[in-house]
């Protein structure tokens, strides 16, 4: 049996949700089964068609249960090149990274889950009570370039493998991915999940500019009563780098402040307060047309 990503692929089914079984050797009646369950018909399709293609032959599908077909000859040729598919049995093989990726995106589509906490907990994990076996697959995404963790539960004999962080996620999407269309979905709401809170200043005057009058027209914030002009971030770096350029562009002075919420969070406020200043603002065009209504109605 020469491996190609179809066997890869199918390997993986038979790992995560299928079986390669014969007939106890107390029965009489003697079959061999090899099959994939799983509720999803994505994925039961996925099994038919790479088994077809590799194996010439047709597996039966029950939709929202499971593909199957009996052959011995099948059973035989799979179990004597890699042994058990039992759970706690099966063993990842010495694939080259084409494969590799083949037969991890098979084993995540079965057993992975994608937990989409906004801003709290973004990341891909799957369970398995086979020790050896997620070890392997903890190399494999090494391999790839990709960092896991492993923890063994304290209430059961179960591994958990936990793939975290923004470019772990972007990278198992590139290069391995989801068939499932539910996974696939909740990774890319995971990685989109991810905000930069950094303000990335460009180096020329003109870009720099420009992105100064994007930044004011999008963030400003003027106070009715008074006038006053606010913006706010919870890095105070963006703020000082803005209160620079804003000096430096378009020689307005501002002050930045660091403050406390009612709940305790420590954010940053930019204050413009002085008319002179003010009047920069408007004359640079550097308010939205709300928040320009707001600062006319605060001078009369």
């Amino acid at each position: 049996m020469k491996f190609n990503e179809n066997l890869a692929a199918i390997h993986a089914y038979l790992c995560a949700d299928g079986y390669a079984i014969k007939n106890p050797k107390t029965q009489k009646h003697k079959y061999y089964r090899i099959g994939f369950r799983n509720i999803n018909l994505i994925l039961l399709r996925d099994f038919q068609k790479r088994f077809k293609k590799y194996f010439k032959i047709k597996p039966r599908l029950v939709r929202g249960q499971r593909c199957e077909i009996g052959s011995r000859e099948i059973y035989e040729n799979l179990t004597e090149k890699f042994g058990s598919f039992y759970s706690r049995e099966w063993r990842m093989p010495k694939l080259n990274k084409e494969f590799s990726r083949a037969w991890l995106r098979t084993f995540f589509d079965c057993e992975g889950w994608v937990t989409c906490k906004t801003h709290q907990n973004r990341h891909i994990g799957a369970d398995c009570v086979n020790e050896k076996g997620i070890l392997q697959i903890k190399q494999a995404l090494i391999r790839l370039g990709i960092s896991p963790w492993i923890k063994k539960r304290l209430d059961r004999e179960i591994f958990s493998l936990k793939i975290y962080g923004k470019e772990n996620l972007v990278k198992f999407s590139k290069d391995i991915g989801f068939l499932h269309p539910l996974k696939k979905e909740k990774l890319k709401q995971a990685i989109n999940d991810f905000v930069n809170y950094y303000w990335s200043f460009p180096k020329g005057n003109l870009e720099k500019k420009n992105f100064l009058k994007k930044i004011m027209l999008e963030k400003v914030k003027v106070k009715r009563d008074n006038g006053v002009i606010r913006i706010i971030s919870n890095k105070e770096v963006n703020l000082l780098n803005l209160q620079k350029e804003l000096n430096n562009i378009f020689n307005i002075e501002s002050k930045v402040n660091k403050r406390i919420n009612g709940i305790g969070t420590i954010y940053f406020q930019l204050n413009i307060n002085k008319k002179e200043e003010l009047k920069k603002i408007v004359k640079n065009k550097l308010l939205s047309e709300k928040e320009k209504e707001k600062w006319l109605k605060s001078k009369k």
